[in-house]
């Protein structure tokens, strides 16, 4: 029995997966060896030859990598949702974002915005600016951040707000406070699916860490960590 599991996920996905992953392993004996990067360079890792056994990113990208024959086929699963948020560093001013206009004027209003230039919620933000038709005001005002530290940014003064998942601003307690999440009208759910290897060596262990990730069991820890169900 293989007692290693290697998981490769996406970094919005990392706080919450990774309050899990110890209470598996105690449960089952099992070593979970876990990767987190952004979607897109999960992605292109594992269609690089990176091995892994489970893989947590962007449902399209796990129905790509089905395609290509590196995830099993009828392995995939909705794992759940990551709403798009606003934080602040610990201790700055209240800041209204509850509606389209106020979080307009929080935008124009700030000197810089860090986001994750590379990532997923990056994508949807620079394309959220251009609908909004503030693009021209605001992109002056943006801080790529790579490597999934787009949250911890606002920490180390290198901007005044962050837009990133809202996993990851709770992650980043007690430095980082959560402002608030977009306004409904504008909000974009980050989808999250699993997918099995299809690599047969981890085939049974990574069933088992899919059907404990997947229990109802631990809705509750990752809701408080900023996963919704499906």
């Amino acid at each position: 029995m293989n007692q290693e599991i290697r998981l490769f996920g996406a970094v919005a996905v990392r706080p919450a997966v990774l309050a899990l992953v110890s209470q598996f392993e105690a449960a089952t004996g099992y070593t979970v060896s876990a990767k987190f990067e952004l979607n897109p360079t999960v992605k292109k890792q594992i269609e690089a030859g990176e091995p892994f056994d489970l893989v947590i990113i962007n449902p399209h990208m796990v129905q790509d990598l089905t395609a290509l024959g590196k995830v099993k086929v009828g392995s995939q699963v909705a794992f759940g949702r990551i709403a798009m948020g606003v934080a602040t560093k610990a201790g700055g001013r209240p800041l209204d974002i509850g509606s389209v206009e106020a979080f307009e004027h929080a935008l124009k209003s700030a000197r810089s915005i860090a986001y994750a230039a590379d990532g997923t919620s990056g994508g949807y933000f620079s394309g959220l600016l251009e609908r909004l038709g503030i693009a021209d005001e605001v992109k002056p005002k943006l801080v790529g951040i790579p490597g999934g530290q787009t949250a911890l940014a606002v920490a180390r003064d290198e901007a005044e707000l962050a837009v990133v998942p809202v996993t990851s601003i709770l992650a980043a307690a007690p430095d980082v406070m959560l402002v608030g999440r977009f306004p409904a009208e504008l909000q974009s759910y980050i989808d999250f699916a699993i997918g099995i290897s299809a690599d047969p060596r981890g085939t049974e262990a990574a069933k088992q860490l899919l059907e404990f990730l997947m229990s109802a069991d631990v809705d509750g820890t990752l809701a408080e960590r900023g996963v919704e169900r499906p």
